[in-house]
């Protein structure tokens, strides 16, 4: 385990990506209903087939090689897989990470804000990085509340070849260092008094 939290629905963590969690991974990707995907700005060509999407998560499945271009971390709650996380590492500065829960009735419940510097942390405990982008599309108003309540938007622009599986479009750019990381903890840990999760 990297991390755990408590959170208003129960315990969250996260923890090394393993083989046995990756059927769920590829159903979530290849089971989601269309109007979901499009919603999220997918490119159903870049997201590949079945076999596809295993292979690329079975390459980020930790080995312990800090140099390792993709890692993925498991998003658990009470010890459940319910989603994941993934770092693309591309060099110092340009690293970019994706978090999707996949359980859909666990979007809502604060388990990305809880862990959200946890996640950070564990990017720059696990990989030889100096600067983390979070590239969000603007329409994806869930995650960006998350990230709006850490980071400020350091620029909206359309990329024509986002990170990931998405499609081209306009997103937001935020920029973290690893010297940021003790802000982002001492945020959490206000919005933490404020819910009343000790």
């Amino acid at each position: 385990m990297h991390a755990t939290v408590k959170t208003v629905v129960g315990v969250a963590g996260l923890r090394d990506l393993a083989a046995g969690d990756l059927p769920d991974i590829v159903e979530y990707w290849t089971r989601s209903p269309e109007d979901f995907l499009a919603a999220m700005g997918v490119d159903r060509e870049r997201l590949g087939t079945e076999a596809q999407i295993q292979a690329r998560f079975e390459k980020a499945i930790r080995t312990g090689d800090a140099n390792q271009p993709h890692i993925a971390l498991a998003i658990t709650l009470e010890g459940r897989l319910i989603g994941y996380t993934l770092l693309n590492r591309y060099s110092e500065d340009v690293n970019y990470s994706h978090w999707h829960i996949i359980q859909t009735g666990l979007r809502t419940k604060g388990i990305s804000t809880a862990l959200y510097p946890h996640r950070v942390k564990a990017y720059f405990d696990l990989a030889h990085i100096a600067r983390l982008i979070h590239q969000t599309r603007t329409s994806n108003i869930g995650m960006n509340r998350v990230l709006d309540k850490f980071l400020p938007v350091s620029e909206t622009r359309y990329i024509e070849t986002p990170d990931g599986v998405a499609a081209p479009g306009e997103f937001h750019l935020r920029y973290v260092r690893r010297e940021d990381i003790p802000a982002l903890f001492a945020r959490a840990a206000e919005l933490r008094a404020v819910q009343g999760v000790r």
